[in-house]
Formats: C-alpha cells, sequence, structure tokens
C-alpha cells in the first residue's frame, strides 16, 4: 500500500477565506505527487481546484470539522496530516487531531498555540528580545475598559482566533469600546477579545518565509502601501519595500529568523510587522501558509508551497536546493480585488476587516509603473487627464496639499468639498469648491453622473461617515471610477500617474523577469 498523506483545505468560499490557501493545497497535492506519496484531499468548496476530481489521489468533500476528519483519517490510515495550507480553518484542528494521536506534519501544534495564544507570544516575544505594541486580554467589558485606559486610545480589539479579521475594529472611545463588546462579539472564558495599541500612521509590513528546523529562508519582505490598520489581505503590497531603510529591512529578516527557528517551524510562516518611529513591532506570527505564498512564489519564480510540502516529508532545505533568499532588481505590487460592486450598499473603505475576494499582480522594473500595472489589473484605470475630486478627513488635510499641488502640475483640474477646498486654497492650490449633495447644484454626484470625474480621493472620517459621503464612495465604485481611500494610495497613485504620462507601460513576459535574478547572480531555483 502507498504512503498516504491527508491535506485539510480551506473549507467554503468566503469573503475573508482566501483563495489562495486552495493554491497552497493544490501544490501540497503536486508535491505529494511528486515524491510518490498519495494524497487524501478534505475539502467542501465546489468552486475551487483543490476539489477538482483529478488533482488528488482521492478527494472528501466534507465539512472541516473534527468528527469528520477523525472519521476519514480512521479509514485512510495516513502517515500524517497537513494543515498549514487551508488558512485559520484547519489550524484550530491541530491540537484536537494532535491529543487523538494523530501524526500532523510540519510544525508542531505546540508552536501553533504558542503563537495564537496572546500570553505565550508575549512571553516569546519578550524572550527574543524583540518588541510588540502594548495589548491585554479581556473577559468583560469592564477588564476591556480598564486595559484599553491603560494602553491609550485608539486601540485595536477583535475576539480570539478568528479568520480574515472578522469583528476586528479600531476603536477611539470609551463609548465605542462598550459597543463594540455588546453588539459584535461574544465575551466568555472561550472567547476572550484581545486589545492592542493602536500604532497610528505606522508602515505595515509580512514577511513570508520557509523553514526546515534548522535553516530558514526569507521568500520576500513587502511593504504594505496602506497604512497600518487595513487588513493584510486588502492591503496593496510591493516587494521588494520601497520606502524602508535598508536596516529596518535587515532587522525584520533576523527577527523572522529568530521567530521561525525559536518555534520550530518546518514549512512555511508568515509574519506581520509594523514601523513606527523606525521601531520594528511584531504585530502578529502566523505559522501557516499566508494569503501572499502565490504572489511571493510568483515573483521570486519559487514554489514556495511545494518546498514547504516537501519539508514536511522529510526533505531539508539543503535538499532542495534553496539555502539562500532571492534578491530580486525587480518590483511587484499585489493589488486586491473587491466585490463592492455586487453589493450596493457596502461601504467601499478599507479597514481590518478583510473585505476582498481576490488579488492581482503588476511587476515592472521601476515602482510606479508596477502600481500601475497592478491598479488596472484591479479594475482601476489610472487616468492621464480631468477632474479629480478631493474630500479629506482633517488629519489628513495637511498631507493632501503636495498630492493635489502635483496633479494640477499634471493638468489635472481640482475639485473638493468646502473643508478640503479652502484648506487647499489657502496653501496656494486653484480650486473649484462645489456643494455638498444636500447643499445645492451641480453637486459631485452630478458630476459624478455626467461622467465629469476622471479620479476620487475620499479619505473616511471616523467610525460613521455621513451618507452623502458614502453614495459617493459607492456611486464612483458602480461606475468604475477610480477611488482612493487612504494618503499613501493616493500618494502612490500620483507616482504612477507621473510615470504613465512619461514612459507608458512594457508588457514581458514574467520568465523575462526571472532571466534578470540569473543575470544577476545565478541564484534562481
Amino acid at each position: 500500500m502507498n504512503k498516504r498523506v491527508v491535506i485539510l483545505g480551506g473549507g467554503p468560499n468566503r469573503i475573508g477565506q482566501g483563495i489562495e490557501f486552495d493554491y497552497c493545497c493544490v501544490h501540497a497535492s503536486f508535491a505529494l505527487r511528486e515524491e510518490g506519496y498519495e494524497s487524501i484531499m478534505i475539502n467542501c468548496n465546489p468552486e475551487t481546484v483543490s476539489t477538482d476530481y483529478d488533482t488528488s489521489t482521492r478527494l472528501y468533500f466534507e465539512p472541516l470539522t473534527f468528527e469528520d476528519v477523525m472519521n476519514i483519517i480512521e479509514k485512510e490510515n495516513p502517515i500524517g496530516v497537513i494543515l498549514q495550507f487551508g488558512g485559520q480553518t484547519p489550524l484550530k484542528l491541530a491540537l484536537p487531531l494532535k491529543n487523538a494521536g494523530v501524526k500532523i506534519l510540519g510544525t508542531d501544534p505546540v508552536a501553533i498555540d504558542i503563537a495564537e495564544d496572546r500570553e505565550k507570544f508575549s512571553e516569546l516575544i519578550y524572550r527574543l528580545k524583540l518588541n510588540q505594541p502594548p495589548n491585554g486580554t479581556a473577559f468583560t467589558y469592564q477588564q476591556a475598559n480598564k486595559i484599553a485606559n491603560q494602553l491609550g486610545y485608539p486601540v485595536l480589539v477583535r475576539p480570539s482566533y478568528v479568520l480574515g479579521g472578522r469583528a476586528m475594529e479600531i476603536v477611539y472611545d470609551e463609548e465605542s469600546l462598550k459597543e463594540y463588546i455588546e453588539k459584535a462579539v461574544e465575551v466568555s472564558p472561550e472567547h476572550p477579545v484581545l486589545i492592542d495599541k493602536f500604532l497610528e500612521d505606522a508602515i505595515e509590513v509580512d514577511v513570508d518565509a520557509i523553514s526546515d528546523g534548522n535553516l530558514c529562508v526569507i521568500g520576500g519582505v513587502m511593504e504594505h502601501i496602506e497604512e497600518a490598520g487595513i487588513h493584510s489581505g486588502d492591503s496593496a503590497m510591493v516587494l521588494p519595500p520601497y520606502s524602508l531603510k535598508k536596516e529596518i529591512v535587515e532587522e525584520i529578516k533576523e527577527a523572522t529568523k529568530k521567530l521561525a527557528l525559536s518555534l520550530k517551524i518546518k514549512g512555511l510562516i508568515n509574519i506581520q510587522y509594523a514601523i513606527k518611529d523606525e521601531k520594528v513591532y511584531v504585530l502578529e506570527v502566523n505559522p501557516r501558509a499566508s494569503r501572499t505564498i502565490p504572489f511571493v512564489s510568483k515573483v521570486i519564480g519559487v514554489p514556495l508551497a511545494k518546498f514547504a510540502t516537501k519539508i514536511m516529508i522529510g526533505k531539508t532545505l539543503k535538499d532542495l536546493k534553496f539555502e539562500k533568499e532571492i534578491d530580486i532588481n525587480y518590483y511587484a505590487v499585489k493589488e486586491s480585488v473587491f466585490p463592492f460592486n455586487r453589493f450596493g450598499n457596502v461601504d467601499a473603505v478599507l479597514g481590518p476587516e478583510m473585505k476582498s475576494t481576490g488579488e492581482v499582480m503588476g511587476i515592472d522594473e521601476s515602482f510606479e509603473i508596477a502600481y500601475a500595472k497592478s491598479q488596472i489589473a484591479a479594475g482601476q484605470n489610472l487616468p492621464l487627464s480631468g477632474k479629480v475630486f478631493i474630500s479629506v478627513k482633517d488629519k489628513d488635510k495637511p498631507y493632501i496639499v503636495p498630492i493635489a499641488k502635483q496633479l494640477k502640475e499634471l493638468n489635472f483640474e481640482i475639485l473638493a468639498s468646502s473643508g478640503t477646498g479652502k484648506f487647499l486654497e489657502k496653501n496656494g492650490i486653484p480650486v473649484k469648491i462645489i456643494p455638498k449633495i444636500y447643499e445645492g447644484r451641480p453637486n459631485i454626484l452630478d458630476y459624478v453622473i455626467n461622467n465629469e470625474i476622471s479620479l476620487i480621493i475620499n479619505t473616511p472620517s471616523g467610525k460613521k461617515p455621513k451618507k452623502d459621503i458614502i453614495s459617493i464612495r459607492t456611486i464612483a465604485v458602480q461606475r468604475g471610477i477610480p477611488l482612493i481611500t487612504t494618503i499613501p494610495g493616493a500618494k502612490a497613485t500620483l507616482f504612477a500617474i507621473k510615470k504613465l504620462k512619461q514612459t507608458g507601460i512594457n508588457v514581458r513576459e514574467i520568465k523575462e523577469y526571472y532571466k534578470l535574478i540569473k543575470e544577476k547572480d545565478g541564484c534562481n531555483n
């Protein structure tokens, strides 16, 4: 009888559960086949490749519950189970399966528990002399209120063990915290609320790495375009980082290797960091495949999920001839794709709860054109001329001035709401102030309906934005007008438009970029 391995998939397809996990499961099945193993796929999603009839040796279309998985394991008698490719859903089964005597291939469930458990994780960070934002765990509103006041507002609140940032919020005051605890989540000893000091205006970074327990190799360090506070599944990311100092990037890489080797990771690991005032904070460690594994694998030309699978069945990174990080000399931008045009009443604003349903990639030797390509692929056709409507919250007004000035220099006409418009006029930028929707006509909706607006920059103010602002964003999405809701996004868009006007776009096969790596140091695998 052939050796068999069970792979646990990501479960039903839904917003917050990336389809990227399915990519990893499929690659795991292919890797097992290459090594002479039978692959037993357990998943219950009819829309994915992992549940195609010819992907695995056998497919069980069953729910990812402990009972169902155990029934299949008893029937198939595998040498072990792979559960780090299906996201958070199968990860929850790690300890129950281990306690039932099932062999978990790859990272030990004890390490998974350390990464998921707040107290154990904080002890690990302290032992490794790394930094994390001040935080606490609450079981009641009274405890949550006390912790939030100690940390100082704003705070990031979320239930423990969540998928896709569900029910995660940035809370700015006691009233909002009370409302969150009462309405948003069930708080109990089994379901505590995690509270972190929210690092405003920080740069967020994702790192994907692979480890065999003795050696850790960085797959990629990705800088988020949007500031910290936007879910990593929704944020645009650039690989390699385009604005971070080299010393900061090296510090992040060293911290990643420390964490991976301390947890004895066998397979993949994803770590999220925030950089605030040039200090590096560890936000989260995921001892599993992340949503960015397909992106990183395509950018560097290395099948990370396949390699991770082979490590789980006994190979080393040396065996796989992947002992050194791939140093690319081009930029790749991952952009998320959103379903806002399918949901008329959903506000098209990003936050800590994941809303995207897919992603695209732009690649080029310049960051600006790579970003432009990613926007075009995601359905945001960046304009080279026309009218730009700008309306930003008070905090963002000083930051929008240089952006508006350069847009004006690129011959765009600036339209603005009264508050933003007066601020821009004070700073010497010619602007046409237009009335709010309920103040008169022609207002922004008239301009949008008449197809006169080429771009909208609108940053949300507060937790409960006004209905007219939501209407502007909703109609912009429905009519295909590029909508930017963050200042870093506006800045990157400006750079992209400027470069597009200068050079236009060149298209090359991805193989051509891989050749650039080979020409540089011969280190492509």
